[in-house]
C-alpha cells in the first residue's frame, strides 16, 4: 500500500531574475515518510533557492504541503519542519547551552528539552563552550539540535555535510537516518552523487532550476554511478542483439540496458567497440558517448511525441569526447504536469529506469550506507519525543510512527493548479512571536556579557563625571547627581540604556538565531512587548545604579548633603527614569525599523542633538494658555480615582514632556512606533 506523502511541492517557482530565467522554475516532487530524499545538483542548480521557497523564507509561486496542509496554515511551523541551513546563526559569545535554551523559549518547550538534545548530539560536555570557539563539526551538531527542538515531523537540510570531516559527516548522516527510521521525513540537499547514493532512499536531481530526474536510489546508483556507453539509435533492438552476440563470442561480461526504444546503456564496453559493432552490422547511430557517474550537468528532458518515443537531436560524438546535448524547451504539458519519470538526459549521463524485458540483472548494484562510526550509542526514546535516538536500520521500511492529523491534499497535487493561468503565489510563512517571549528576551539579554559590560562602563563613567562636576561647584545639584555635564548630549546612564535597547533588536538581525526555529520572527508584536518591558527594566536598573553610586561617592569624597533634593525627589525621579526609558525605547525601535544597531544609537543621539533644538525653536514665544492646575483637573476628570499623592508624578511627567528634550523624545517615539507598525505588520514581512 502506498504511503501518503508528508511533503509535497507543486509548481514551486522563484521570483524571475533580472536576466530572465528564475532560479527555481516550476518544480514538483514529493517526499514520503520514513525516507531520506536527496536533492542533488551542482553549485548554482537551484537547491538552496528551492529549500528556502519550501520553508517559506522567500517569496515565489506554487504550493508546498506539509502533511496535507500548506505551511502558512500550520499553527506551529517549528513543530512541523526543522531547518539546517548551514552554520548556527548565533552570537559568538553565547554558550551552546545558553543558545539552545534561548531557542527553547522561542519554540515553547522546556529548557530540559535543550539539555537532552545537547546530550543526544554529543555536546553535553561542551554546553558552556562559546559558539565562536566550536569546530565546524560541533557547530553543525548544534544546528541539528536547534532544528529538532520542536520535535518536527520534517527535516530540511541544505548541504549539511559540506566542509565536514568524514567522521562528522558520517555521524550527521546517521542522525538523519534515525529521524527517518522513526517515521519522519527528510529532505537533504547535496552536490555529491556518491553521498546521495550512500544515505538517501530517493534522489531528485535538479539543474538550471528544473527537476531532471526523480528516481529511487537503486535506479540512481545503477544509472549515475557506473561507467557506461550511451547509444542513441533508431535500431536499438538490432544493436542490442549484436552487442550481446559478440560479447558471448568473446566471453566478455557486457550488460545492455534498453532505457527506451531508441536509447541503450552498455556496461562493460567502450565507444570504439560499440561503434565497430554498429558499423559491421549496418546500424545507424545518432549518438555514441562514454559516460561516467560524476561527469556533466543535467539538462531538461527531451519532449515526447504522441507516439511515446523521445525526440532527440541527431548528434554524433567521437570516442572519448563529450557528447553535445541540445537543450529543448519543454512542452506546456511537461511544464505544468507531473515530472516525467522516464529516461532523461543528464549531461553525458542518462537517467531512467530499466525497461521491462531488458537483460539487466535482477539486483542492480546498490552502494550500501556508511558504517556510522563515531556516533554515540543509541539511547532509549524519551517520553514525548518520538524522534529520540533509535538503533539504526539503514534503508529498512520505516514504521508509520507519525499519524497524519491534517487533511490530505488531492491525489494528484498538480490538479490543484490546473485551470489557472499561473501557479498561486508561495506565501511567506506568517511568523509568530516566540511562545515564551519574555523568557526568550531575558535569556537573550543575559546570555552574553554585553549588558553587564555596558552597565560597568556606565557606572564608572558616571562616577568620574560626578566627581569632576562636584569639584567645579558650578553645576546644579541634579546635573551633578546624574553626571550630566553641559557639553554631553546625554548622561552616561541614558546613553547606556539607549545602547542596550539598540542592541536588543540589532543583534536579532546581525545574528538571526530565530531562523533555526521556523515561524518565529523578531518583529512580531508579542516579542516587541517583551523587548520593551525588558529594556525598560534594564534602563531603570541602570538609572538607579548610576544615581545611587553617584550619591554615595558625593557623600564620601565631598561630604555633599543631598537633603535639598529629597523634597522634590518625585519630580526629579520621573524625569530621570523617563529620560532613560525613552532613550532605551528609541534605540530599540530604530534598530527594529532599520535592522542595524548603529541606527538605534543614531536615533538616541538625534533626540538631544537634532530634534530637541527644532522643538525648542518651534516652542519659542510666550504661551497663550497655561497648564497650571492640570494635575488637579486630570484627577477631577478621573472622578476621584487618582489620589492626591499622584500629583507630583503627573506634574513631573508633564514637565518632562513640556521640556524640549522630553517633547523631542515623545515625537521620536511616536514616529518610530508608526514606522515599526507599518513595516512589521505588513503581509509579506518576515524579518
Amino acid at each position: 500500500m502506498a504511503r501518503e506523502a508528508m511533503l509535497q511541492a507543486v509548481g514551486v517557482t522563484s521570483v524571475r531574475r533580472a536576466e530572465g530565467r528564475p532560479a527555481v522554475d516550476d518544480i514538483s516532487f514529493e517526499c514520503l515518510p520514513g525516507q531520506v530524499t536527496a536533492l542533488l545538483g551542482a553549485r548554482g542548480a537551484g537547491k538552496t533557492a528551492l529549500v528556502r521557497l519550501i520553508a517559506g523564507l522567500d517569496a515565489g509561486r506554487g504550493v508546498t504541503y506539509f502533511r496535507g496542509t500548506p505551511l502558512h496554515r500550520v499553527s506551529d511551523p517549528a513543530r512541523e519542519v526543522g531547518l539546517v541551513l548551514g552554520e548556527v546563526p548565533g552570537h559568538p559569545a553565547r554558550t551552546a547551552g545558553g543558545h539552545l535554551r534561548m531557542l527553547s523559549a522561542a519554540v515553547g518547550v522546556p529548557a530540559a528539552r535543550a539539555d537532552d538534545l545537547l546530550d543526544t548530539v554529543g555536546l553535553g560536555a561542551l554546553r558552556d563552550e562559546r559558539l565562536g570557539l566550536l569546530s565546524r563539526g560541533m557547530d553543525r551538531r548544534l544546528a541539528l539540535a536547534a532544528a529538532l527542538l520542536g520535535d518536527p515531523h520534517t527535516l530540511i537540510l541544505d548541504e549539511p555535510c559540506r566542509d565536514l570531516s568524514a567522521r562528522d559527516g558520517a555521524w550527521l548522516l546517521g542522525r538523519i537516518r534515525e529521524h527517518a527510521t522513526a517515521g519522519g521525513t527528510v529532505l537533504c540537499a547535496t552536490r555529491d552523487p556518491k553521498e546521495a547514493a550512500r544515505f538517501a532512499d530517493h534522489v531528485i536531481t535538479v539543474d538550471g532550476g528544473r527537476v531532471v530526474a526523480d528516481q529511487d536510489v537503486k535506479a540512481f546508483a545503477r544509472t549515475r554511478l557506473r561507467p557506461r556507453v550511451s547509444v542513441r539509435t533508431p535500431h536499438a533492438a538490432r544493436l542490442s542483439d549484436a552487442v550481446r552476440r559478440e560479447a558471448r563470442a568473446a566471453r566478455r561480461s557486457v550488460e545492455v540496458v534498453a532505457e527506451s526504444s531508441s536509447l541503450l546503456s552498455v556496461y562493460g564496453s567502450s565507444c570504439p567497440e560499440i561503434g565497430e559493432t554498429a558499423f559491421r552490422h549496418g546500424v545507424l547511430v545518432h549518438r555514441l558517448t562514454d559516460e561516467v557517474g560524476d561527469a556533466g550537468t543535467a539538462v531538461a528532458p527531451h519532449p515526447r511525441v504522441p507516439g511515446g518515443e523521445a525526440v532527440a537531436p541527431h548528434e554524433s560524438a567521437s570516442a572519448g569526447s563529450p557528447a553535445r546535448v541540445a537543450t529543448t524547451t519543454p512542452s506546456p504539458e511537461l511544464a505544468r504536469g507531473p515530472v516525467d519519470r522516464g529516461p532523461v538526459a543528464l549531461g553525458p549521463v542518462a537517467l531512467g529506469p530499466v525497461a521491462p524485458g531488458s537483460n539487466a540483472p535482477e539486483s542492480a548494484p546498490r552502494i550500501p550506507p556508511p558504517e556510522y562510526g563515531g556516533a554515540p550509542p543509541a539511547t532509549a526514546p524519551q517520553a514525548g519525543y518520538p524522534h529520540a535516538p533509535a538503533p539504526q536500520t539503514p534503508h529498512a521500511p520505516a514504521p508509520q510512527a507519525r499519524p497524519a492529523t491534517a487533511t490530505a491534499p488531492p491525489a494528484d497535487p498538480v490538479d490543484a493548479l490546473r485551470g489557472a493561468d499561473e501557479a498561486p503565489a508561495v506565501r511567506l510563512v506568517r511568523s509568530r512571536s516566540p511562545r515564551r517571549a519574555l523568557r526568550y528576551e531575558v535569556r537573550r539579554l543575559l546570555g552574553v556579557r554585553t549588558a553587564p559590560l555596558i552597565t560597568a562602563v556606565v557606572v564608572a563613567s558616571s562616577l568620574a563625571l560626578c566627581v569632576l562636576l562636584a569639584r567645579g561647584g558650578a553645576a546644579p545639584r541634579p546635573s551633578v547627581l546624574v553626571a550630566w555635564p553641559g557639553f554631553l548630549p546625554l548622561p552616561p546612564a541614558a546613553f547606556g540604556a539607549g545602547l542596550i535597547g539598540a542592541l536588543s533588536f540589532g543583534e536579532e538581525f546581525r545574528f538571526p538565531a530565530l531562523t533555526a526555529v521556523r515561524g518565529v520572527s523578531p518583529r512580531r508584536p508579542g516579542l516587541l512587548v517583551a523587548k520593551l518591558a525588558v529594556t525598560a527594566a534594564a534602563a531603570v536598573t541602570l538609572a538607579v545604579l548610576a544615581v545611587v553610586a553617584d550619591a554615595q561617592v558625593l557623600r564620601l569624597v565631598h561630604g555633599a548633603d543631598l537633603g535639598a533634593l529629597r523634597a522634590n525627589w518625585a519630580d526629579l525621579g520621573i524625569r530621570w527614569l523617563g529620560l532613560c526609558v525613552g532613550c532605551a525605547w528609541a534605540g530599540l525601535l530604530a534598530a527594529a525599523v532599520f535592522r542595524v544597531t548603529a541606527a538605534g544609537v543614531a536615533a538616541v543621539l538625534a533626540v538631544p542633538v537634532l530634534i530637541a533644538p527644532l522643538v525648542e525653536f518651534a516652542l519659542l514665544g510666550p504661551a497663550v494658555r497655561s497648564i497650571a492646575g492640570l494635575p488637579g483637573r486630570l484627577r477631577s476628570a478621573a472622578q476621584g480615582r487618582l489620589p492626591e499623592s499622584a500629583d507630583p508624578w503627573i506634574r513631573g511627567a508633564l514637565e518632562l514632556v513640556a521640556q524640549p528634550v522630553g517633547a523631542a523624545m515623545v515625537l521620536s517615539l511616536s514616529a518610530l512606533i508608526c514606522a515599526y507598525l507599518f513595516i512589521a505588520l505588513r503581509r509579506r514581512t518576515t524579518w
